[in-house]
């Protein structure tokens, strides 16, 4: 074994494999915290790799930017031994899956990553959402690829002691991902099964001229959040801590290790293949373009197709004028009603029109319009209208609102103002029997492949936090109710911390002060509170692009 002398300034180090809350009931980092200890540590670069997904991805990106560090968007993709659309339980003995790191470079390697991770679930999720080689060869310009932890391909080859078939299966991603952006990966955390493979990676990276590099697979910010995170992992797999026959990690160093820590790991034996983790960073230089709202084109019937998007918003507006002035102002006029004039009318339809043109909206209330008017036309109840775009006189010929913002003096400003530059905002009610028919005809109109539903998280709050914690924990179920009910119930729709009712409630505060059981999991609800719990569909939000999902996420 040879010894390399390093300086101090030599000694950075990028995590280049790191899973955070979004790793659902595995990953217990959440991304505030991280960006301040990562600040806290002088890191000038981390990668997020959750396991199968991006839901992070915007966040973490933001939030590092925000605090001066450097965002690598990445995943860990699950990829199927075959291929993503076998379907047959493997003999026992065999994996169905492994694991592989992925990072986008640039802006290309960004959507590739999107595209796999979005086909993993419409095309090969099997328990989990899966990728293949043919995918990942179809994919792989703009990302680098790790090769993962001790589930990745040449790791798990290894520890059945097949240096020949981990030195194929290596030689294949380098040729699938392209000279230079496959690397080896090695870590240490204390355990048997990866002190056993050390010697055979340096030996497989020798063998093949693929290079090493030294992560530490992060699932938890800091040493003392082991506990929690071994809580979590049952709380995702629903058995208690005294469990025999669970997920558990073993070892307490699966925590955002600092740079020094790393170099006393693998500093004297492999530098490189912590220098490499900077190398790396350096590769990656991922800008995301934001604040840029990309709206799907309204498709303008062949009839009227010599008319432009704003002269067609134009003459359906004031079609939808006339209807309004025939059936409800001039009656309110015969009967003496009509609080304003039609000059009045006339004056606040066109100033909303040119308002609504000059900012680029009139394809947006053409969308709106045609799906609401959908809905109307097919028996399909349509709510009045509810927030500011009740304001608006033009949403009320359209039909979109059943409210006449006159006769109420509702202002448009409040809904669209020139000077406060925002996108529009239209809530409407469908009737929840109907609602999924107008879905269909929105993914019909503008491709199934440009429309779909949000997705929303639920989060572990104070009180579901400690009912969680208390029944990983093997508590009984009476003390864990008594426990959670001293958290007080939410304050004008927000919930209160675990911090904030330490504060407020004495009965808590001396329960944790005298009852070990209590101090525990109080104690470790708080380290969980905030991470997110589950995925699931938005009640209400769907999104239109006017290209492909893949190419927009």
């Amino acid at each position: 074994m040879s010894l390399v002398l390093v300086t101090m300034q030599d000694k950075d180090f990028v995590h280049l494999h790191l899973h955070t809350d979004y790793s659902l009931l595995d990953g217990a980092i959440q991304i505030k915290p991280l960006a301040k200890r990562l600040e806290e540590l002088k890191m000038k670069a981390c990668a997020m790799t959750d396991h199968g997904n991006m839901y992070g991805a915007i966040s973490f990106y933001q939030t590092m930017k925000k605090q001066g560090i450097k965002p690598i968007i990445g995943c860990e993709a699950y990829l199927a031994a075959g291929s993503r659309t076998d379907r047959v339980p493997r003999a026992p003995g065999q994996k169905m899956n492994y694991h592989i790191i992925l990072l986008a470079k640039n802006l290309e390697g960004y959507h590739n990553l999107a595209s796999l991770t979005s086909k993993a679930f419409t095309e090969g999720f099997y328990y989990k959402p899966r990728i293949d080689k043919e995918l990942l060869a179809q994919h792989s310009k703009g990302l680098i690829a790790l090769s993962s932890c001790l589930s990745g391909v040449p790791s798990a080859m290894l520890a059945k002691e097949c240096p020949d078939d981990a030195a194929a299966a290596s030689l294949e991603f380098q040729e699938i991902m392209g000279a230079g952006n496959y690397f080896l990966e090695i870590q240490e955390h204390g355990l048997e099964p990866q002190a056993r493979i050390r010697k055979p990676l340096v030996e497989l990276s020798k063998r093949t001229g693929i290079p090493l590099v030294a992560t530490n697979d992060a699932h938890y910010l800091m040493p003392d959040d082991a506990q929690a995170h071994d809580v979590l992992l049952c709380i995702g797999s629903g058995k208690t801590v005294n469990d025999q026959n669970r997920l558990r990690y073993g070892t307490p160093n699966f925590y955002v290790r600092s740079a020094d820590e790393m170099w006393n790991i693998f500093g004297g034996e492999l530098p490189e293949a912590l220098r490499r983790t900077v190398e790396i960073a350096e590769m990656c230089d991922l800008s995301l373009p934001t604040g840029i709202n990309h709206l799907p084109n309204y498709p303008i019937p062949p009839s009227e197709g010599h008319l432009s998007a704003d002269e067609y918003f134009e003459k359906v507006v004031r079609e939808g004028y006339q209807t309004r002035k025939a059936q409800v102002w001039e009656p309110e006029r015969a009967a003496g009603s009509l609080a304003n004039s039609v000059e009045v009318y006339d004056s606040r339809l066109a100033h909303e029109m040119n308002v609504i043109k000059r900012m680029g909206y009139a394809g947006y209330f053409l969308i709106v319009w045609d799906f609401v008017r959908y809905a109307k036309e097919h028996g399909i109840p349509v709510g009045p209208g509810r927030g500011s775009s009740a304001g608006s006189l033009v949403a009320y010929c359209l039909g979109i609102t059943g409210v006449d913002p006159l006769k109420y003096d509702l202002l448009f400003e409040r809904f669209l103002n020139p000077d406060r530059v925002s996108m529009p905002d239209i809530d409407i009610d469908f009737c929840v029997r109907g609602r999924g028919e107008v879905i269909k005809h929105v993914a019909e109109l503008y491709g199934r492949d440009s429309v779909c539903q949000i997705i929303t998280f639920g989060t572990l709050a104070s009180r579901a936090a400690i009912k969680d914690v208390g029944r990983a924990l093997d508590m009984p179920y009476a003390e864990v109710e008594r426990i959670s009910k001293l958290i007080p119930p939410p304050v004008r729709g927000r919930n209160v911390t675990i911090a904030q009712a330490v504060e407020q409630v004495p009965e808590l505060s001396k329960a944790i002060d005298t009852d070990a059981q209590v101090r525990q999991v109080i104690d470790l609800a708080r380290r969980l509170e905030g991470c997110a719990r589950h995925s699931s569909v938005h009640a209400a939000g769907v999104v239109i692009t006017p290209k492909p999902l893949q190419e927009r996420s």
